[in-house]
């Protein structure tokens, strides 16, 4: 037999993962069985490009692992960001920077572009299609979180000529925070999560600078009212809550699927990337015929949970110290003593 036909056999023999989610976590989980010639379907709701709620901003993903993806090359354009400003109702506080830079780029560009890599790739990517999760072999769910009555509201928006004293800064309020990075073409990502305030007196695009002035953010809130928006981009999510979610029992869950960490840790799209290289082993030798579908799924399951477990802890415990005016009152006051744990507060989220 000829090699190449051969080589088609041998794809043949393959079994075919599906994956419900054309987000961070499904796409590039996609592209890296692809490259082991697994048959890949990839079932997304919605279209490409557009824009989501997120922090727009990687920090704590490796070369290494965007590399084991397969995906680098997406993100030789992406801006690096180095410095970081903290601001407390307005007034910054402490200035510090990121040892390793982190990576600005946004939804609308990387989910678009993680797409066309993927079909490139020979992937199957079907749009406008809602799945629902299923519990059977070979299914893996990435459609983010799961519905619930929380109480946090998600809203972004691209926002031009806003006045910047760091590559990433992040705004704390009363109500929640907001943080403000740069991404392409010129454009600032501002992307806040705030306590659900149906009191407030604004409807769509006003919710960003209303929750913001709300929470003592004044000048932001008139720097976003006077700047320049990006047509389409703003965006809202509520009805959920943060932390460990809790897919069906049986269910391989990825991505905000599995854990959904507070956005302050700028965490969340390095933990899709990272989720997908813990799943890719198992799913490959699963594919191959190599073990039982209950058994991949379970060395995913672990690997992902070891990874993870000490930054959704610790993350658990900052967050509150953030919403909280005693909390908040003490971070003030190691800021203004220099005495702020930022590089060792990092580490514990990363």
């Amino acid at each position: 037999m000829a090699r190449g036909q051969t080589r088609v056999s041998i794809a043949a023999l393959k079994q075919e993962i599906t994956i419900a989610g054309g987000g961070l976590a499904g796409l590039s989980l996609a592209a890296a069985l692809r490259r082991h010639e697994v048959p890949v379907v990839v079932l997304e709701a919605g279209i490409y490009p557009r824009h989501r709620v997120c922090g727009e901003f990687i920090s704590g993903v490796t070369g290494e692992t965007l590399a084991a993806l397969g995906i680098a090359n997406l993100f030789e354009d992406a801006l690096r960001h180095r410095s970081l400003g903290w601001h407390e109702s307005g007034r910054l506080i402490h200035r510090d920077h990121f040892k390793d830079p982190a990576l600005g780029i946004s939804r609308y560009c990387l989910d678009a572009r993680l797409k066309d890599h993927l079909e490139a790739l020979g992937g199957t990517v079907r749009t406008e299609t809602r799945a629902r999760p299923e519990q059977r072999d070979g299914f893996v769910w990435t459609a983010g979180r799961r519905p619930r009555n929380g109480q946090w509201l998600g809203l972004k928006a691209h926002v031009r000529d806003l006045p910047m004293t760091a590559d990433l800064e992040m705004h704390a309020g009363t109500n929640g925070y907001a943080g403000l990075a740069a991404v392409e073409d010129g454009w600032t990502n501002v992307c806040g999560l705030f306590r659900i305030d149906r009191s407030l007196p604004a409807r769509g695009a006003d919710l960003l600078p209303a929750y913001l002035d709300a929470g003592g953010n004044r000048e932001l809130a008139t720097a976003l009212r006077n700047g320049e928006w990006r047509a389409g981009s703003f965006s809202a999510v509520a009805g959920f809550e943060l932390g460990r979610q809790t897919p069906l029992p049986s269910l391989l869950a990825l991505g905000d699927a599995e854990s959904m960490i507070p956005p302050f840790t700028g965490n969340g799209m390095s933990m899709a990337f990272q989720a997908a290289e813990c799943a890719v082993g198992p799913l490959v030798a699963w594919s191959r015929g190599g073990q039982s579908w209950q058994d991949a799924a379970n060395s995913v399951r672990a690997a992902v949970r070891r990874k993870f477990k000490r930054r959704l802890a610790a993350a658990a415990l900052l967050h509150p110290v953030l919403l909280n005016a005693c909390g908040r009152t003490l971070l003030q006051n190691l800021a203004a003593a220099h005495l702020l744990p930022f590089q060792p507060m990092l580490t514990l989220i990363r």
